[in-house]
């Protein structure tokens, strides 16, 4: 599978977010009952921030999925864990489909975390699933998150992981050789 990442264009791609994030299994993007206008409220409130960034993810040049990466030292985890130098935070969301592919998600969340970890400062990606989101919470794990504790946020209960480079690559990197992991 091939995929590309491109800055989000907050206007013009806020018809296709808000299908995705109103979607019934975008329940967890607290989003449901959002109109287009709050969509593109939301997006040019992140382009315009210095620390959060959006991303749309390609799969074969079509859009496929929604990537932000954040700042934790500012965004979302301000004052509920001790940030390390390196630390980037991230959040992905799978476009819904008629025509699910078997493994498609498992291949986003590596490719989203490859997108992050290409650049060499990244030591680790820190990320804050509700806490009853068991689905993510396995990709998490299959990528090489480890769960550290439950966090409170102001819209969430949340479990706080992390992924170092190394985890992940040589998780990766068993998992493309067809070890068990």
């Amino acid at each position: 599978m091939t995929f590309t990442f491109r800055p989000l264009d907050p206007l013009k791609d806020a018809e296709l977010l808000h299908a995705w994030v109103t979607h019934p299994k975008a329940a967890f993007w607290m989003m449901q009952d959002a109109e287009l206008q709050d969509v593109e409220r939301e997006y040019m409130r992140i382009a315009a921030h210095e620390h959060h960034h959006a991303y749309l993810g390609l799969h074969d040049g079509e859009p496929a999925f929604l990537m932000e990466k954040y700042d934790p030292r500012y965004v979302e985890l301000v004052g509920l864990y001790d940030p390390e130098p390196g630390d980037v935070g991230m959040h992905f969301l799978v476009a819904p489909t008629d025509r699910p592919i078997h493994g498609f998600t498992k291949a986003v969340i590596t490719a989203v975390m490859k997108e992050l970890f290409a650049d060499p400062s990244t030591r680790r990606v820190v990320v804050e699933p509700d806490v009853s989101n068991k689905a993510v919470h396995a990709l998490n794990e299959a990528v090489g998150f480890v769960p550290v504790r439950e966090i409170d946020k102001p819209e969430k209960r949340a479990l706080l992981s992390f992924c170092t480079r190394d985890r992940f690559f040589n998780r990766h990197s068993l998992a493309a050789r067809g070890v068990a992991v």
